[in-house]
């Protein structure tokens, strides 16, 4: 029997009718898409291409992109709509490599302008001017014509990397030239990119030119002036314009000051907005939570919250923030029943909890997160391999790496610069290398992020000097640079050059923040560099008001206790505006144990068994004190007391990387399958090395053994001695043996490795818990002062 074409007409039209309940936008907009779908499904109904082109639309608007993408790939041939909705689906998402793939498939005579203008869009809003730019340019070469639309937002694009004043005046004269000069759209743009571009006396030109301002129009004013810091000019901006345009110059002025850190300003501002008559809306509610967040105001972020439940006031954007504003202060519970509660999830949610569990160290609750995403974006895959490298999971952040690749998604500059955050954490110095040649064939070797990974990788894998390469080659180089350089020369002991390049950085004009300092006061402390760390102490709050935190003054107090100056350190903490934390006692703990400074030590041991009792790091270092005294009743006592809390000792473990896999070993470890092999090669090194003056250091035995013989015996058995051994055996002559271990070497340890880079002829670089040390020749990079 043939169809009813009139019957199928009705049943189109309410299909269509259903649909259009979804618009605008709203959380039951996606479970109402599905349903109508099943519906269709069920029926056998064949669609017409607008109901299905509007079911892509709702799809992509939600973030429901895997629905999109099934029901785009099932149509034998879409139609420019829907490649357009598509492409512009998965650029709202961030997942621009999708959105160019469906763009370049799509024939050139299927195009128009409005896909160009999608995906020039895309790029735009993810940030990549270049890509924008280009695509307008490519756009032009196959002959389409770009509208008002297509300057618009190749003009906000552009203000991402626009560089020169000619490169403004050369778009302008473009959009004059086609008509779209006149145009409020592209003109907000213009103003824009003067901005940007630190313009502001063309910016407002053009915007005084504006005949009939809209909100748009203020908005973009009002971000000139303050992202350029003139918030000043931003309050008499805000002084002339209408009441009813109020709303949009707050919220640029709240944002601004948020985003230079001025939280306090910022919510200032909230209050004089709100005193003003003017209600908070959509855009207000993440600046103001971001603020609340960023200065730990948990109960003002918590009013807020209240004020938006009164007002009913509900959009994926406040709970976003919301989630965001509790992790941040540390009540996760609540930020995950916000979490649950939404009754429709975006990404970005999915994502801000993702990033909550990271950035806080809940790594478990971060995993079984992201084993719950059904859908995934890069920047999903990115929070968690940063995620894993910050927290020392490095092993699972290359294989989480890997998995990425093989979903298909190709990796953005921000992801290599996790896996190569893996490599730094596990010192493996092959792959890293690797994932640099990556980096400069696919041409993100440009990137800031990306660059300032390298530098920590190589300076973390024992090769400084690569570190100061990637460094000298950046186009460009910001605070985090300067302060990884820095950090990378303290710990390799090169604490002199460390304050050359801190000086350097003043004299190019880039302000130190208080990670700077950090760098700074470190290198100062393992090269010894007593007056000069103690000056840039006090030069932060004096020179660059920035208060110090506990742990600068924990890196003040470990300056002076590692050169001795136990009655300075002491009157440091007396002084102290805070009662110390401990870090501050662990640095004065662990100068006593290098001085044997007993009386202080044991009082510094009490403070943190008070603070941190389930901490093994106090009962050993005390324990070793007792014991490198030969006061083993004592360190029993200590031991015992660590057992009786429950207390775990960390095991010693080091580790080495041999043609790409890496070897790990345990303290007296014969698990490895050439573990009897190593340890009669270290009998044969430990024999040369007597002839050459070396004699075992029996006190770094912390255990009450009488045979001097039997002492020995467990002194060769260290973790890095068994690695270093290894590499000996396995890599070829003349190459570098780099060891990583978990805890602090002993004093034995680090004697034998002098000694065994003189018979061996090699370097030996061995990082640890607090530093590395490069031993050359008999001699080591610390100076012995570690």
């Amino acid at each position: 029997m043939q169809p009813n074409p009139e019957l199928i007409r009705t049943i189109a039209n309410r299909y269509a009718a259903n649909l259009s309940l979804c618009f605008p936008l709203r959380r039951t907009s996606p479970q109402l898409a599905r349903a109508i779908h099943a519906n269709i499904i069920t029926f056998g109904f064949q669609p017409r291409a607008h109901i299905l082109n509007r079911l892509i639309d709702v799809y992509c608007k939600s973030s429901e992109l895997r629905y999109a993408r099934h029901l785009f790939d099932q149509i034998p041939e879409p139609d420019k709509i829907a490649r357009t909705t598509i492409i512009s689906g998965y650029c709202a998402s961030g997942d621009i490599s999708l959105a160019r793939s469906v763009f370049e498939e799509t024939p050139v005579s299927v195009r128009d302008t409005v896909m160009y203008n999608a995906m020039i869009t895309g790029f735009t809003h993810n940030h990549d001017g270049y890509s924008a730019v280009n695509m307008f340019c490519k756009m032009k070469h196959e002959g389409f014509r770009p509208d008002n639309f297509t300057f618009a937002s190749v003009l906000a694009g552009l203000a991402h990397v626009v560089e020169e004043e000619k490169e403004c005046e050369q778009f302008h004269a473009a959009a004059m030239k086609s008509g779209a000069g006149s145009v409020i759209s592209v003109m907000n743009a213009l103003v824009s990119v003067y901005s940007k571009c630190d313009l502001l006396r063309s910016a407002r030109r053009v915007f005084d030119e504006i005949t009939e301002k809209d909100e748009r129009s203020w908005t973009s004013m009002m971000t000139g002036y303050v992202k350029n810091g003139f918030f000043d000019l931003g309050l008499e901006l805000l002084e002339g314009m209408d009441e009813s345009m109020k709303l949009v110059a707050f919220n640029a002025l709240i944002s601004g000051y948020v985003h230079r850190g001025l939280c306090q300003e910022a919510l200032e501002m909230v209050r004089r907005m709100v005193s003003s008559g003017i209600e908070l809306d959509a855009f207000t509610y993440p600046s103001v939570l971001r603020a609340c967040a960023t200065s730990g105001l948990l109960q003002v972020g918590k009013q807020v919250h209240g004020y938006a439940l009164r007002r009913q006031d509900f959009s994926f954007h406040l709970d976003n923030s919301l989630v965001s504003l509790y992790y941040k202060c540390g009540k996760f519970d609540e930020a995950r029943t916000i979490f649950d509660k939404m009754p429709a999830k975006d990404l970005v949610s999915w994502n801000a909890l993702l990033s909550g569990y990271v950035s806080s160290g809940h790594i478990g609750e971060a995993k079984m997160l992201f084993k719950e995403m059904e859908e995934k974006n890069i920047l999903t895959w990115m929070i968690m391999i940063s995620g894993l490298a910050d927290n020392g999971f490095g092993e699972e952040g290359l294989r989480l790496f890997s998995c990425m690749r093989k979903e298909g998604f190709e990796p953005c500059d921000y992801a290599f610069s996790g896996v190569i955050k893996s490599c730094a954490v596990l010192g493996a110095y092959c792959n890293g290398q690797q994932f640099h040649a990556q980096l400069v064939k696919i041409g993100f070797d440009s990137s800031l992020s990306a660059g300032n990974a390298l530098i920590t990788m190589y300076a973390k894998c024992g090769v400084v000097e690569e570190a100061r390469q990637v460094f000298m080659t950046m186009p460009c180089q910001d605070s985090v640079s300067w302060n990884a350089l820095i950090a990378a020369l303290g710990q390799h002991g090169h604490g002199a050059e460390a304050v050359d390049v801190y000086e350097e950085m003043l004299k190019e004009g880039i302000k130190p923040d208080r990670i700077t300092f950090l760098t700074v006061l470190t290198a100062c402390s393992h090269a010894g560099l007593v007056d000069q760390g103690r000056k840039y102490f006090d030069s932060m709050e004096t020179v660059y008001c920035i208060p110090p935190g506990a742990d600068h003054y924990s890196r003040l107090i470990d300056l002076l206790c590692r050169s001795g100056r136990f009655s300075e350190a002491e009157s440091v903490i007396k002084s102290l505006p805070f009662e110390p934390s401990a870090q501050i006692w662990e640095a004065l703990l662990s100068g006593c144990r290098v001085y044997g400074n007993m009386e202080l030590g044991i009082i510094a041991a009490e403070k943190l068994f008070e603070l941190i009792p389930e901490h093994d790091g106090t009962y050993m270092l005390l324990s070793n004190m007792y014991a490198a005294t030969g006061k083993w009743e004592e360190a029993a006592r200590v031991r015992k007391l660590m057992r009786d809390r429950g207390v775990k000792k960390e095991l010693a473990c080091s580790w080495i990387e041999v043609e790409t896999q890496v070897h790990k070993f345990l303290v007296d470890d014969t698990s490895h399958p050439e573990a009897e092999a190593v340890y009669k090669y270290l009998q044969e090194l430990g024999k040369e090395m007597r002839r050459l003056g070396y004699v075992p250091d029996t006190n770094f035995v912390l255990h009450d053994v009488e045979s001097d013989g039997h002492k020995q015996d467990m002194l060769i058995t260290h973790s890095e001695k068994i690695a270093v051994a290894f590499g000996l055996m396995k890599l070829p002559p003349g190459r570098a043996i780099r060891v990583f271990k978990n805890l602090r070497t002993c004093g034995d340890c680090h004697n034998f490795f002098m000694y065994l880079s003189r018979v061996v002829q090699r370097d030996i670089i061995l990082r640890d818990r607090k530093r590395f040390h490069h031993f050359r020749n008999g001699e080591c990079s610390c100076g012995n002062f570690w």
